[in-house]
């Protein structure tokens, strides 16, 4: 049985960054080259970075595409490479894979299956391709396809249909992340790689763009349908396989139109480093969700310009977990919380916000807000007129604190980091323009039982209580009013979320989550705040998904809406 020693890799590029993801590239193909790799695959628009969006509709950004492959061609005159781009076209654009050897592009394959649903907007953007690539390298025949392409149930009989027998698959892709996704992902490839009867490449972009992570995991998965090798979890990553390929079927090819094939002969290397490549350890979901908010967050800020974050730091869990991952994702020297305390703020918030300001070694301002909402109170006194005081008065003091916050980030340079997690964002318990503010919402879209568990495996992972047992035991609560608790306002959160989890994730009516086993009223009440609150998830700042349907750019309902 022939081998081929092919290198996947899995690139962290920056939409937009043409000059800096093609330098990446260069960097990752110099180790495969050393590596003694006889073909590199990058992954899905690992040129442009993905989602491109409206810039794809930017003639000049798809020229300056063009062009930075063309010049990557040049640096790959020793080693055939495969990556992915967005190639114009005259009805618009592509998205691609170039196969770059000698020094030019030697083709280029168009996917086909454009997604349009949950994060995907392709086909707003892409023509479709209308015909099959096979690389022809060193006497194997390898299928070239995008992401997309394999996930369509039908694709790959068409692709054989056309191309007749292949020796193996190659994907490039860019899959994004969300908790337990790998699995579902291990799957489809086996049952790929089964019907091909031929190992299946996959490689996946790594890193956070805007609310999206993709969490890397390139893999090859032999026929069998067992995982032969993987590449790391979150992190950029070079995996060179010795890849076993079944010999090449006697039988011709059928003499179909639209095949694009591509006949390459890849220096062999004088002599292979041995290789040795494993699967890496598997994460669980706990350990898969903590990494891809780390990874969020680190990508978010740094790509975006800044180096340093600041955040309320109030003594709840919620915002004792977002500082923990700031500092990791940063560094504590990057990071600065601020306490901002009123008469309703107790001795064990106040205790425990500085507890954890020194467990994380992150400075700590404290900017006591009672004057302000004092003053605040009497200004307004005549506008307000007579009555007792209401809501109005518990957001003016959460607008306060966000305009501390918004104050010191004009003042350094520093990003507020929002707090806010995805219950209390779905029911729009928070305020606009209060806790509501910031550049990046970090758990925007974990639900608050998941907030607890993450809070507990900072500490197992820690083995020490970097979070205080105090602030994961105490009750939650917004300290807005006198001896207030979230639970005055809302259900328990373990029937909030899974209320929420059936209603926003699996868009279940009313009547199928009571069938479930939940409380009609609770349900009812819930239903309602998710409505009624959509005007204020749209003027939330950005935060990483990590469920199969997050607000924003998954789940776009109207907020003038009267449905239900």
């Amino acid at each position: 049985m022939k081998k081929l020693r092919i290198a996947l890799a899995q690139t962290n590029p920056t939409v937009g960054d043409l000059a800096g993801n093609a330098a990446g590239i260069v960097k990752l193909l110099s180790k495969a080259q050393r590596s003694g790799a006889e073909l590199i695959v990058f992954g899905e628009l690992a040129v442009c970075g993905y989602p491109p969006e409206d810039l794809l509709l930017k003639k000049s950004f798809l020229k300056d595409s063009y062009e930075t492959v063309k010049k990557l061609a040049g640096q790959c005159a020793d080693i055939p490479v495969i990556v992915g781009f967005a190639e114009p076209t005259n009805q618009g654009c592509c998205n691609s894979a170039a196969v770059l050897v000698d020094g030019k592009i030697a083709g280029v394959y168009r996917k086909v299956h454009l997604p349009n649903y949950g994060v995907f907007d392709e086909q707003r953007y892409f023509m479709p391709g209308d015909e099959s690539t096979i690389l022809q390298i060193n006497g194997h025949d390898l299928a070239v396809t995008i992401c997309e392409d394999i996930w369509a149930n039908e694709y790959l009989s068409d692709l054989l249909s056309k191309t007749g027998p292949i020796q193996g698959l190659i994907n490039l892709s860019a899959s994004p992340f969300h908790a337990g996704k790998m699995s579902v992902r291990q799957k489809l490839l086996a049952n790929r790689a089964r019907q091909l009867a031929g190992p299946v490449c996959y490689v996946n972009l790594v890193g956070g763009q805007d609310e999206v992570v993709f969490d890397g995991g390139s893999m090859i998965v032999e026929a069998s349908g067992k995982v032969l090798a993987a590449g790391r979890r979150f992190g950029e990553d070079l995996l060179v396989v010795d890849l076993a390929l079944p010999e090449a079927a006697d039988k011709k090819a059928p003499a179909v139109a639209r095949v694009n094939r591509i006949v390459i002969q890849s220096p062999q290397p004088v002599s292979k480093p041995k290789m040795a490549a494993e699967p890496t350890a598997e994460l669980n979901d706990l350990q898969e969700i903590y990494e891809a908010l780390v990874l969020g967050t680190r990508d978010f800020v740094r790509k975006n310009g800044f180096s340093k974050v600041v955040l309320g730091l109030s003594g709840g869990i919620d915002s004792a977990l977002v500082a923990v991952i700031a500092v990791e994702a940063l560094g504590a020297e990057n990071v600065t919380a601020v306490t901002m305390p009123s008469k309703y703020s107790s001795d064990e918030t106040r205790s425990d916000a500085e507890r954890m300001a020194r467990n994380l070694g992150i400075k700590l301002i404290t900017v006591g807000i009672q004057q302000v909402f004092d003053n605040y109170l009497q200004v307004l006194k005549d506008a307000y007129g007579e009555g007792p005081a209401g809501l109005e008065n518990e957001n003016l003091q959460a607008r306060i604190r966000g305009n501390i916050l918004m104050a010191l980030s004009n003042r350094f340079g520093w990003l507020v980091l929002a707090t806010g997690n995805k219950s209390e964002t779905a029911v729009g318990y928070c305020t606009l323009y209060g806790d509501m503010v910031g550049g990046f919402a970090v758990i925007k879209d974990v639900f608050k039982t998941t907030v607890y568990k993450l809070a507990e495996y900072v500490n197992s992972k820690a083995e020490r209580e970097v979070i205080p047992a105090s602030t994961i035991e105490r009750a939650p609560s917004a300290e807005l009013r006198p001896d207030q608790k979230d639970e005055d306002s809302l259900p328990p959160y373990d029937l909030l979320d899974a209320i929420l989890k059936l209603y926003v994730e699996e868009d279940k009516h009313l009547d199928e989550i009571v069938a479930e086993g939940l409380d009609v009223e609770a349900t009812r009440q819930i239903i309602r705040l998710v409505d009624r609150n959509e005007f204020k998830r749209r003027q939330a700042a950005p935060g990483i998904k990590i469920t199969p349907k997050a607000f924003g750019r998954d789940r776009r309902l109207p907020i003038t809406n009267r449905y239900g």
